[in-house]
């Protein structure tokens, strides 16, 4: 994270010399032209398609099937919601009843919009080996982020990706687009808040803001809007700015995560229900479907993995962004006192490992990390809970660069390694390329078995069968493997209590 309050000490030098200069994308001339299409997995046999449009729609549609040329199947809703700084309203519709693992085309009712596509989910229990990648921290790319030097001999051949975003994280994720079925983002996109970085932002920080998240998730949504990407909050989307103790004076619909929770909280799962024979997974699975609070916390289950997001930002004692905690950002709560936890517990407490016998969950703030300490207040609030319930893997982020950890439980690396570990295995995925640069590895743990922060990078997780879970950390501007490890676990129990 930049040094927020040197910076912005320097504003007022700038702003008597810089225009203001918000770079907000062409508006269309037909306003129901989709833009920002996201899709994710909402429930068994379903995908959600959201989408943004510059006008208000009556009644959101998309029409699907299994041709590209007989769309004859629609889905419609009346969710077409903006906030008060916002030039755009995001619409979401959910397509439920899909075959799974086949793929279907759709097309969002306008008069200027294509037909895409994308692959169903799998259902729970499908054996199959198969990959999902994880993306964290990624800003946008260009005048208001981050830029790389462009090398015209390597420029990508994609005809949906914007030329200027070669050698990003976005054009190897669509290099790669057949090589992995979703994407997990667990916090921090486009980096909005800091728009006071560009000095030709200084004189109009509230546009600015709001420009940034339209271009960003334009960059995005050619993957977004193919592959089902899963969101939970981060630090950068809790509101205009982080200064501490004073988002107060942020504008009306630029705090307290009102973008994210505009934008994601109609697509993202709650938590699917159990297709155990168990009766006590199916009231927990129950249990924890009420006390779901998409998209902050949710679950969903695809093949041989359940996946739980929480969120590391608000909603547990001394959450860093809540009310009065150390970011002085005064966020939330969300949910009643407790609620995420007791989310997590009945949630975690229904898996039922003959079905889905990898566990992962997704959050932002690390608790293991190189360079310096991390998260305190979430490794009291969610490690215990994770061993508890023989989580396999944690992905996390925040920090921007990668690093692999030896499992690890209350500090002390499990005995077992690799092989059938008690404790989760911890990555962290923070290295995906945003405005404020990559972060140095630091200091080091003993117990740390990777760290790279030479480039953008991110990394793909494959499912190889019931028992081998691979993570390869990928560098963005070449596809490179730089680090792979695969983790084993027996899986032998039902249900894990430990």
């Amino acid at each position: 994270m930049v040094n927020l309050l040197t910076s912005v000490r320097g504003l007022p030098a700038l702003a008597g010399c810089v225009l203001a200069a918000a770079s907000y994308p062409a508006m269309p001339t037909d306003r129901t032209t989709p833009v920002q299409q996201r899709l994710a997995i909402s429930g068994p046999n379903a995908i959600s398609i959201g989408w943004n449009t510059y006008q208000k729609l009556a009644q959101p549609c998309v029409q699907y099937g299994t041709s590209s040329s007989a769309l004859t199947l629609q889905a419609c809703s009346g969710s077409s919601v903006t906030y008060a700084t916002s030039r755009t309203y995001s619409n979401a519709v959910t397509l439920t009843n899909l075959s799974p693992a086949i793929t279907y085309y759709y097309k969002i009712v306008s008069t200027n919009s294509t037909v895409e596509h994308f692959f169903s989910p799998r259902t729970a229990g499908d054996t199959r080996p198969f990959s999902m990648n994880a993306v964290i921290d990624m800003g946008v790319y260009g005048a208001d982020g981050y830029t790389i030097q462009m090398d015209e001999a390597k420029r990508d051949t994609i005809p949906t990706i914007d030329p200027s975003l070669n050698h990003t994280t976005i054009n190897q994720l669509a290099n790669t687009v057949d090589d992995y079925e979703f994407i997990v983002h667990p916090g921090d996109f486009a980096y909005a808040d800091d728009w006071y970085l560009k000095p030709k932002n200084v004189l109009d920080g509230e546009d600015a803001f709001q420009a940034i998240l339209e271009q960003f998730y334009a960059q995005l949504s050619p993957i977004s809007g193919r592959k089902a990407y899963m969101a939970s909050p981060g630090n950068h989307e809790a509101a205009c700015q982080e200064i501490p103790y004073l988002t107060g004076l942020c504008p009306t619909g630029q705090k307290n995560f009102t973008d994210f929770m505009t934008r994601f909280g109609l697509t993202m799962s709650t938590a699917f229900p159990s297709t155990s024979g168990a009766e006590a997974a199916k009231v927990n699975a129950n249990k924890a479907q009420l006390l779901s609070k998409p998209p902050f916390w949710y679950s969903f289950e695809y093949g041989m993995l359940h996946f739980v997001m929480i969120n590391t930002e608000t909603d547990f004692d001394d959450a860093p962004d809540g009310q009065g905690g150390s970011a002085g950002l005064n966020s939330g709560p969300f949910g009643a006192p407790d609620q995420q936890l007791q989310f997590l517990e009945a949630d975690l407490a229904s898996v039922d490992r003959t079905i889905t016998p990898w566990v992962v969950i997704g959050g932002h703030r690390p608790w293991y990390t190189t360079g310096g300490s991390g998260c305190e207040p979430c490794q009291a609030a969610f490690e215990p809970i994770l061993y508890k319930y023989g989580v396999d893997l944690a992905i996390l982020g925040h920090v921007h660069n990668s690093q692999r950890f030896q499992p690890v439980y209350n500090n002390v690396a499990d005995p077992k390694g690799m092989n059938d570990p008690a404790a989760p295995m911890y990555i962290v995925a923070g290295g995906a390329g945003n405005i404020e640069g990559l972060s140095a590895v630091g200091t080091n743990l003993s117990f740390n078995s990777f760290a790279y922060a030479d480039d953008f990078s991110y990394a793909k997780i494959t499912f190889l069968d019931a028992h081998n879970l691979q993570v390869d950390f990928v560098r963005s501007a070449t596809g490179e493997v730089l680090d792979s490890s695969v983790l084993y676990k027996a899986h032998t129990e039902q249900f894990v209590v430990q």
